[in-house]
């Protein structure tokens, strides 16, 4: 008779267990796979040296862990698909609303653009120096005391040189301090939601002159 000593799981049976892409996945499948096994390793033990009991319930232990964990990826599997159909509808109210988000850039219409700045903390000096598509300087300004948090500007399209800029897309920096200490000011931008995506990665906002802004990376909604 031929005897098949079992010391520990038999790797056969943990590659069964954990499935394979051609094979079913199900915990029904899984749980007869299981019997399967443990009956053949029973029957062809060494009687001399049969499979004690803690080696048993061992294996039953693991037929319970991986079968909990396939009810758990399940249950999580739906929670995410639950969750990314709420994050779509929520992104697809926004479609035609204006939203602050990272960036520098700033949309300049009839002599006015807007722009934000988030300051971590409370600034007693902001300077904002504003560019053209070609990189040149075209406004040096200063602004008053700004508090901590989002701060939402506006520019009125005028120039150092005194003419109002012509309609475009300008870039934007934003540098603050409280007092002798300089601030880690974030450039904000403002653009209005024109459509959403949805991939592996989440769901992106399409943001005109901004372009695709993550759900979480939104500071405000207009």
């Amino acid at each position: 008779m031929t005897t098949i000593q079992t010391d520990a799981v038999d790797p056969t049976l943990l590659a069964t267990m954990n499935g394979s892409k051609t094979s079913a996945n199900s915990t029904e499948d899984a749980q007869n796979r299981f019997m399967t096994l443990l009956v053949t390793q029973l029957k062809n033990q060494d009687p001399l040296n049969p499979m004690d009991n803690a080696q048993v319930t061992s294996q039953m232990a693991q037929l319970s862990t991986v079968s909990g964990i396939e009810k758990l990826n399940t249950t999580v599997t739906a929670m995410n698909a639950s969750f990314l159909a709420s994050q779509n509808l929520q992104a697809a109210n926004m479609i035609g609303h204006g939203v602050i988000a990272p960036g520098n850039t700033m949309a300049v219409t009839d002599g006015k653009g807007i722009y934000a700045v988030d300051l971590p903390q409370a600034a007693t000096k902001v300077s904002v120096e504003i560019r053209d598509s070609a990189g040149a300087v075209v406004r040096k300004m200063s602004v008053d005391a700004l508090p901590q948090g989002v701060n939402t500007l506006t520019w009125d399209g005028k120039t150092d040189a005194g003419t109002t800029a012509a309609n475009g897309v300008y870039t934007f920096d934003v540098t603050a301090d409280s007092g002798d200490k300089k601030l880690a000011a974030t450039n904000l931008a403002f653009g209005v939601v024109s459509s959403i995506t949805s991939g592996s990665s989440g769901v992106k906002l399409s943001v005109a002159n901004v372009g695709d802004v993550s759900m979480s990376d939104v500071k405000q909604i207009y």
